[in-house]
């Protein structure tokens, strides 16, 4: 499978610095991380609970609130291993800015469609930072378990978009895609690189 930037949509690459001062600071990166998985199951909840009668999103995103819950305890265990505490969640200000564009005043399914595909590209630049954590940390242990996280939320990427394109149209959907892709290039453009957060 290939997990390069344009299979995952992305516009703007994490800057490089970004794997080398996250490899200096692993304990603030698992705690933001075990943070990241347990928003990822909330938020997949939380459509849920929008979206009940929205068959096909009951059936796709349940699992998926399972699998990202396992992270999130997969994710305490790397923290427990290495005598690391959980700690206080952190804002995350990457998704934080991008909710700001899930549109407000829209038809329900306009509303959905935008938070389908923030979910999305949340968990593409997940996979993106996976893949770095993947290729570049000394850790072996922690560079086998970014793999296999970064296969997974490959998976939930394309769960989100497919999702998107079952209550609207293709073209609907393409053509919010490139606007959110772009928003969130200008969003990584101007945030701080901090090797302390996931995002």
């Amino acid at each position: 499978m290939d997990y390069q930037l344009a299979t995952l949509g992305l516009q703007l690459p994490t800057d490089p610095r970004w794997v080398n001062i996250a490899e200096m600071n692993i304990e603030e990166i698992l705690v933001d991380h075990a943070y990241c998985e347990q928003k990822a199951a909330s938020s997949c909840i939380s459509m849920i609970v929008q979206y009940p009668d929205y068959e096909k999103l009951v059936q796709i995103l349940t699992p998926v609130v399972a699998e990202e819950w396992s992270h999130f305890e997969r994710v305490l265990e790397q923290l427990d291993q290495r005598g690391y505490k959980l700690g206080k969640p952190r804002k995350d200000q990457y998704v934080v800015e991008l909710l700001k564009h899930i549109r407000k005043g829209v038809g329900k399914e306009q509303k959905l469609l935008d938070q389908l595909l923030v979910n999305a590209l949340i968990e593409a630049r997940s996979c993106e930072r996976f893949k770095l954590l993947w290729q570049n940390i000394e850790d072996q242990k922690l560079s086998k378990f970014y793999y296999e996280l970064m296969v997974s939320e490959a998976g939930h990427y394309r769960n989100f978009l497919d999702l998107a394109k079952e209550y609207l149209s293709e073209e609907q959907v393409d053509q919010r895609w490139e606007e959110i892709l772009k928003i969130e290039a200008d969003i990584i453009r101007n945030l701080e690189v901090r090797g302390d957060r996931m995002h």
